[in-house]
């Protein structure tokens, strides 16, 4: 049986920020720069880079920096063509040139659930991505996360959840797998019975977390209507995907490559710092600077 490719991708990126207050109270926490590039341009990379041609960001009515970043900017080409700047150019007509990046606002803050819900008619009836902004993910020299999961969708025919291996007294923080012990795991994918969102670390199925990248089918879209308050308040995606568990087949796959929560302080600072190290015009000056404080503390 043939599979429908996905084509399409949404970034739910409505959020407030607050954990990034003060600097999130005048630009979006998507729009905070791991060096100089916003951490909003990795997630539609990956995108792109895992075949994704459409996407649809989520925003709120204070996110039109985020659109302004993918858009032509004639003014600043102009300025900076009469620098002969020709390399600066290029870059930005590159990320304008990214993909086909639409917005649609999800005008009351009641999740992720309901933000996902939000891209109904954009999405149709096909199979889609879904890309959260505090995961970054990094894979050098292999495959992007999203294409990981796209791959194990194709093979199995059914939605997949990305997941890795979190400490035991992290699971709380996280909604984590179960998996259905009668299907034994083919590779890094795994046939799920439940999943429970921030659970305590005595009632934890698995270490298994979900970690910011899904693909699912559309049928999600129906039990996200109807789909009531989860933990928080809050529409939880979660919730709805634990209820097409109980109609369909969904996997967890446990995807490879280095992860940053820059929705987390601590996280930010260490995508930073390692993003850093990996520029070869940076990487001298940042490692003398990190030498130089570790000798004098």
């Amino acid at each position: 049986m043939s599979v429908q490719k996905v084509r399409k991708a949404v970034i739910p990126a409505a959020g407030l920020g607050t954990r990034f207050l003060p600097a999130t109270k005048a630009m979006p926490k998507e729009m905070l720069p791991i060096v100089d590039t916003p951490t909003v341009q990795y997630i539609v990379e990956e995108a792109v880079e895992s075949g994704i041609e459409e996407i649809l960001v989520i925003t709120n009515s204070n996110k039109h920096c985020m659109e302004n970043h993918f858009d032509k900017d004639y003014e600043l080409e102009a300025r900076l063509t009469e620098s002969g700047k020709t390399a600066q150019v290029k870059m930005i007509n590159d990320i304008a040139n990214l993909a086909n990046i639409y917005y649609v606002r999800q005008k009351e803050p009641k999740g992720l659930g309901h933000a996902v819900l939000c891209a109904k008619s954009f999405i149709g009836n096909e199979p889609f991505a879904v890309l959260l902004g505090d995961d970054v993910v990094v894979n050098k020299g292999g495959k992007p996360a999203l294409k990981q999961l796209i791959n194990a969708y194709e093979r199995h025919k059914a939605s997949v959840v990305g997941v890795q291996t979190v400490p035991k007294d992290q699971v709380n923080k996280y909604g984590i797998v179960a998996p259905n012990k009668n299907v034994a795991a083919d590779g890094r994918a795994v046939k799920l019975d439940n999943l429970i969102e921030k659970p305590n670390k005595e009632e934890a199925p698995s270490r298994m977390a979900v970690l910011g990248r899904y693909v699912l089918t559309p049928e999600i879209f129906e039990l996200l209507e109807d789909q009531g308050a989860g933990a928080g308040g809050e529409i939880q995606l979660t919730d709805a995907i634990c209820r097409l568990i109980d109609t369909q087949a969904v996997y967890a796959y446990d995807f490879e490559g280095i992860r940053y929560d820059v929705g987390d302080k601590f996280g930010f600072i260490k995508a930073t710092v390692d993003f850093a190290l990996d520029r070869p015009e940076l990487r001298g000056q940042v490692m003398e600077y990190i030498q130089s404080i570790a000798k004098s503390k």
